[in-house]
């Protein structure tokens, strides 16, 4: 058996345990993405492709790739978006890339726990699974944490890191049996080689945990204090995962709390082969390191850090159009007609409001990085020009927009999640 593998979505939380994994098993490795870049870095050898784009539904584009007994890991997949996407990348770019596998060669799609609910995301994995051939093994793993952690797994950290006090959804009594992802690599890798009968399989670890268990289990292991949990109400805490859907706030969705509210418990169904550690097991022996805590620490600041600065120029752009004129003129000299000061004054704050909004929206969070160090940087410029002593007041006046520099730099660092 040839082994050389192409990983679907390799640039995810699951797709890249399992690209590790299959590279320190000895498998040649090719990762896909839609921008490699990184994976390149990381030493893999790469394969760029969109999977909306249609040329990827087509077998012949697969071909070349999977030529010589290439097998697959199915790991891509997208949570939102329209059906035309969801379509793409779960059913039609999947697909082709199975009608193009050579005979002899196998497959393996990491589905999802709890698709037969009526959603958009349920509806399109259960008709990714449909278009598995029986070459394709079909694993549906339920929460996944790793060394590394991303979505549901960083929410779960973040909650428990909380100071004072620890929130859970309803009465916290919803079962979760945690995998490890470095468990399901392995398990997925075996499939490749000693395919279990037809699925599909669900995948889960050993030991069944409830909501609150696993949130005191993860603060303990950070090493903090037990806390106080906090209830939040069911509907509380969907009405929070809308407003989260709504702007894009990241950590706080549909999908985390509809997790948080149900629980995620996969009873494994596989008897051959590598079996998953226990919750517990997986605590124990992987210690918490700096970056453990300060990530679980900073994570929900992602979202507080772009409401902040959102409420920050959404304030500055009312300021600027609402504020009478005889209120700041004063502050400027004689250098400029007034006229052009008012019209520069409503300009500006209209160019806030459209930054507040696009922050409120979680519009092309780079691009609006930019933007931001580009407005402050010209008003630092502007009102430097026009009065100087504005740097000497008492309250700060200028001088604030150094710090406010640094707080919009690292809401751009925290927004980037991989």
């Amino acid at each position: 058996m040839r082994r050389h593998v192409l990983i679907l979505g390799a640039d995810g939380f699951i797709g890249r345990h399992i690209a590790f994994a299959a590279r320190r098993a000895g498998w040649q490795v090719t990762a896909h993405a839609r921008n490699p870049a990184a994976l390149k870095q990381m030493g893999f050898d790469t394969l760029r492709a969109d999977l909306t784009d249609p040329a990827t539904h087509d077998p012949a584009f697969w071909q070349p790739v999977l030529a010589g007994g290439v097998h697959v890991i199915n790991a891509a997949g997208v949570l939102n978006g329209p059906d035309a996407t969801l379509h793409a990348v779960h059913v039609a770019a999947p697909a082709a890339v199975y009608a193009a596998l050579d005979p002899g060669a196998r497959g393996v799609l990491i589905s999802a726990i709890g698709i037969e609910a009526d959603t958009p995301f349920a509806r399109h994995r259960r008709d990714g699974e449909a278009a598995a051939p029986q070459t394709i093994t079909i694993l549906r793993p339920g929460l996944v944490l790793g060394q590394t952690s991303y979505g549901g797994s960083s929410l779960a950290r973040a909650l428990a890191a909380l100071p004072l006090v620890t929130p859970v959804v309803g009465k916290g009594d919803q079962p979760f049996n945690p995998i490890h992802a470095d468990d399901l690599a392995a398990i997925a890798l075996h499939s490749l080689e000693t395919p279990p009968p037809p699925g599909p399989h669900v995948v889960g670890g050993p030991e069944t945990v409830t909501q609150k268990q696993m949130l005191r289990a993860l603060r303990g292991w950070m090493g903090l204090r037990p806390a106080m949990p906090l209830r939040l109400p069911r509907p509380l805490a969907r009405l929070m995962g809308t407003v989260g859907d709504a702007m894009r706030l990241g950590p706080i969705s549909r999908t985390a709390v509809d997790q948080l509210s149900q629980g995620v418990h996969a009873p494994h169904a596989l008897t051959e082969g590598p079996q998953p550690r226990a919750f517990s097991d997986i605590l124990l022996a992987q210690p918490c390191g700096t970056q453990d805590l300060w990530h679980a620490r900073l994570y929900l600041m992602r979202p507080v850090l772009r409401l902040v600065l959102a409420a920050m120029w959404l304030a500055s752009g009312l300021i600027g159009l609402t504020l009478p004129a005889a209120q700041f003129l004063p502050l400027v000299p004689d250098t400029l007609p007034d006229t052009l000061l008012i019209v520069m004054a409503r300009a500006g704050g209209l160019a806030d409001l459209a930054i507040a909004a696009a922050l409120l929206r979680g519009w092309r969070p780079r691009l609006m990085t930019a933007v931001q160090f580009g407005m402050i940087a010209a008003y630092t410029v502007a009102f430097t020009t026009l009065n100087p002593a504005l740097w000497l007041l008492p309250l700060g006046g200028l001088l604030k927009n150094v710090p406010l520099l640094a707080l919009i730099g690292i809401a751009a660092i925290v927004e980037r999640e991989r």
